[in-house]
C-alpha cells in the first residue's frame, strides 16, 4: 500500500515507522491541499490533521484512495458523500484526551476571570499596578455545559472541583452521569437563562450550526461568559460580537473560529475576498473577535499536549493497520475495510 501522512512534526514521524516494514510510506509536514493533491495521485491511504480539507476538489485528484485516517475526532472537513460514492473508508480518533480539552476550557476561563493575559502583558512591561485587573470568582457561579460527551463530562468534573453549580443540556441525557457527578439536565432555554458561564461541547453538524445565535444570546444572563472549544460554526460570531458590544456577554474564550483555516493563510484570505469562496462576514467577525480585549482566542490548540497527541498517533496507526488487515477500526462511514 502507498500511504501518505500529512501535517507531521518531526517528533511525530517515529509513530509511523512501523508501517514502513510492509508499505511505501511518505511523511510530509505540509497539509493536503488542492494544489498538492495531484502530486500524490497514487496514494491509497492518507492521514491528515484538521488543517487539510478533504473536499471534492482534493479527493477527485486521488483516484487510488481507499482510506482516509483523520487524526481528529471530528470529520466535518471530509466530504463523506464523495467517499461513500467512491468506496473510500474514513476512520477517526474518537477519544484521545477528554481531560486535555477540558483543562484548556478552564485555562481560557481563568484567563478571563482573572484577566491573566492583561496582567502578564502589563508586568512584562514593568507595570505592577493592579488597576483595572479585578476579576471574578468561579466558586458559586453556575456553569452551563452544552453537550455531555466525554469532554463535556470531564469539564463538569473540573467545574464541580471549583465549587460551581452545573447545568447541562444534551439531546441524549446521561442521567447516571448526572447522579454520579452532581449536575442537572435542563432544557436549553433554561440553561441559557441561568448560566454564568456557558461551555460548548458539540460536533459541527447542520443542526448545531449557529446553535448560539441572536435569539439565544438574548435569552442569556447579563454578564455571561462564553467558552468554545468545539467547532467555530456552532456560534454565530456576529451575534457574539453584538452581545459583547452591548455588555450582555462579559467575555469569551475561543479555541475555534468559523473561518480559522483561511485566517492562517494571508494569501488565501486576500484571494477569498475576490473569489467569494468563503463567508466574508464570518471572516470579518473572526478578525474583530481576535482583537477584542474581552476575548481570548487560542489557535485550535486545546488538544495539543504531548500526551494527547501521542494517543492520537497511536490510534491512527492502529486504525490504518486494522483497515489493512480487512477488519476496520473507528470507521465512521459505511465503507468496508480492505480485503
Amino acid at each position: 500500500m502507498k500511504i501518505v501522512i500529512f501535517e507531521l512534526e518531526d517528533w511525530e514521524r517515529a509513530a509511523f515507522e512501523q508501517l514502513r516494514k510492509e508499505h511505501d510510506v511518505r511523511m510530509l509536514s505540509e497539509p493536503l491541499s488542492p494544489k498538492t493533491a495531484a502530486d500524490h495521485a497514487d496514494a491509497e491511504v492518507v492521514s491528515t490533521f484538521i488543517y487539510s480539507r478533504l473536499d471534492r476538489a482534493v479527493l477527485e485528484q486521488l483516484p487510488e484512495l481507499k482510506l482516509i485516517a483523520t487524526r481528529s475526532t471530528g470529520f466535518d472537513h471530509i466530504d463523506l458523500d464523495h467517499c461513500e460514492r467512491n468506496g473510500v473508508a474514513v476512520s477517526n480518533v474518537p477519544t484521545y484526551g477528554e481531560n486535555t480539552v477540558a483543562e484548556h476550557v478552564f485555562g481560557l476561563l481563568l484567563t478571563l476571570s482573572h484577566k491573566l493575559d492583561q496582567a502578564i502583558d502589563r508586568t512584562r512591561k514593568g507595570d505592577f499596578s493592579p488597576r483595572g485587573l479585578q476579576g471574578f470568582d468561579l466558586e458559586g457561579k453556575t456553569f452551563g455545559v452544552i453537550g455531555t460527551g466525554n469532554i463535556g463530562r470531564c469539564t463538569i468534573r473540573i467545574a464541580r472541583g471549583f465549587g460551581m453549580e452545573v447545568l447541562a443540556h444534551d439531546v441524549k441525557p446521561d442521567h447516571q452521569a448526572a447522579r454520579e457527578l452532581g449536575f442537572e439536565y435542563v432544557e436549553l432555554d433554561e440553561l441559557l437563562g441561568r448560566a454564568d458561564v456557558i461551555s460548548l461541547h458539540v460536533p459541527s453538524t447542520p443542526k448545531t450550526r449557529h446553535l448560539l445565535s441572536h435569539e439565544q444570546f438574548d435569552r442569556m444572563k447579563q454578564g455571561v461568559v462564553i467558552i468554545n472549544t468545539s467547532r467555530g460554526d456552532v456560534i454565530d460570531n456576529q451575534a457574539l460580537i453584538r452581545g459583547l458590544a452591548e455588555g450582555k456577554v462579559r467575555g469569551a474564550g475561543l479555541d475555534v473560529l468559523p473561518e480559522e483555516p483561511v485566517i492562517r493563510e494571508e494569501a488565501e484570505l486576500l484571494r477569498s475576498v475576490y473569489e467569494r469562496k468563503h463567508d466574508l462576514d464570518a471572516l470579518l467577525a473572526d478578525h474583530v473577535l481576535i482583537r477584542l480585549r474581552s476575548v481570548v482566542v487560542t489557535p485550535h490548540s486545546a488538544f495539543n499536549t504531548r500526551e494527547a497527541v501521542s494517543r492520537i498517533l497511536e490510534t491512527t496507526v492502529a486504525n490504518i493497520e486494522s483497515y489493512l488487515r480487512g477488519e476496520g477500526q473507528n470507521v465512521v462511514n459505511e465503507v468496508c475495510a480492505a480485503r
